[in-house]
């Protein structure tokens, strides 16, 4: 089973995350951002992983904290259930539009953390009471605990709240794909023989 739970309690933070790989999209969520909320539901829904996220934090300092540290904890969940990554096929990648925007997402679990992020779309803005900016902070969090290369873009979009959604989407579908067991793929899908070290 594909499966893993991680616990995260600091001063600033107070986070569990349980994912199932091969689950089929349930999700239970909460946490004190409704917008975040929001987006980790669809990001469950559209790579149909099943999710458990229960976080609290120091909110009224700022949301930073909470969104970067679930994104963390979301990461090592993930990069615990893959294991040594046999059998997966490794790489994913989708463009997704909503309405008038279009966002674009690629990832590598390929055993190396980066991210590249392209959202000039979101700089400065507020999704209802959300700093659409701190996307970004969920984002390389999940790529350097993950240990994935993680390239995420708006392309274009005039609404923040479609841009947002769009790359969200895009992003679960990307790893969607990339998690999938390929009954082709009997080993780690490396030419080095290995995706852990």
């Amino acid at each position: 089973m594909r499966q893993a739970t991680v616990e995260r309690n600091t001063k600033e933070t107070q986070i569990r995350v349980g994912v199932n790989l091969d689950g089929s999209g349930q999700r239970k969520i909460a946490t004190p951002l409704p917008f975040f909320n929001h987006m980790l539901d669809s990001f469950g829904r559209h790579s149909l992983v099943d999710l458990e996220i229960d976080a609290r934090g120091d909110v009224e300092v700022d949301g930073h904290h909470t969104v970067e540290d679930v994104g963390i904890c979301l990461g090592q969940a993930f990069r615990e259930a893959l294991g040594d990554k046999r059998g997966i096929a490794r790489f994913g990648d989708a463009a997704i539009p909503m309405d008038e925007a279009l966002a674009r997402a690629a990832v590598d679990f390929g055993g190396r953390g980066f991210l590249v992020y392209r959202a000039d779309h979101l700089k400065g803005r507020r999704i209802g009471d959300f700093d659409a900016e701190l996307a970004r902070e969920f984002f390389a969090g999940f790529a350097s605990a993950a240990l994935c290369n993680l390239h995420l873009e708006t392309v274009y979009g005039e609404n923040g709240h479609h841009a947002m959604e769009a790359l969200w989407k895009a992003f679960a579908r990307a790893v969607r794909a990339a998690v999938q067991l390929d009954p082709r793929e009997r080993d780690v899908p490396s030419t080095k023989g290995t995706l852990t070290a």
